[in-house]
C-alpha cells in the first residue's frame, strides 16, 4: 500500500531550519492506519537538501551552517554561478547532505528519536520555498 503527496515548504533563507511540524502538517491523513511503514521525503531541489539531527538546542542548526560552510566556503573559485555566487557551492552542499531521507513509522507515528527533528538545510542567502514530495510505504 502507498500514499503520496508532493507539498512546498515556507520560504527560508540560508540556514538550518527544523521544518518536523510543518511536514508533520501536510503528511497526517498518509500516517493514519499505519502500524508499520516507511516515509521517504524528497527535496526537488539542488541548492537545498534535507537531514535529520537534533531538534531541542537552536545552537545545532546554526553549528551546522556554521561548519557546512567551512566545509564548503562560498570564497572558492567557483565557476558555476549562473544564478549568483551562492550557486554551485549550493549544489555541493546538496550533494553531500543529499535530498532523500527515510523515517520508520509505527503505530501512525514518525519513530524518531527524542532529540531528533527534520531539517530543511537552505542554501541560497536569498528566501526560497522548496517542493517535497512525500511517499509512505506500508
Amino acid at each position: 500500500m502507498g500514499w503520496q503527496k508532493t507539498f512546498t515548504l515556507n520560504r527560508r533563507a540560508k540556514g538550518c531550519h527544523l521544518v518536523t511540524e510543518e511536514i508533520l502538517a501536510q503528511i497526517q491523513p498518509g500516517l493514519r492506519d499505519i502500524q508499520v511503514g516507511m516515509l521517504f521525503l524528497f527535496i526537488q531541489h539542488t541548492s537545498a537538501a534535507l537531514t535529520i539531527n537534533e531538534n531541542f538546542d537552536r545552537d545545532v542548526r546554526t553549528d551546522m551552517d556554521m561548519a557546512l560552510d567551512n566545509i564548503v566556503p562560498e570564497s572558492l573559485d567557483w565557476l558555476h554561478t549562473d544564478e549568483g555566487p551562492d550557486d554551485s557551492v549550493s549544489h555541493t552542499k546538496t550533494s553531500l547532505i543529499g535530498n532523500t531521507i527515510s523515517i520508520p513509522i509505527t503505530d501512525g507515528r514518525l519513530n524518531l528519536g527524542t532529540w531528533q527533528g527534520v531539517y530543511l538545510t537552505e542554501f541560497r542567502h536569498a528566501p526560497h520555498s522548496r517542493r517535497v514530495v512525500a511517499t509512505i510505504l506500508s
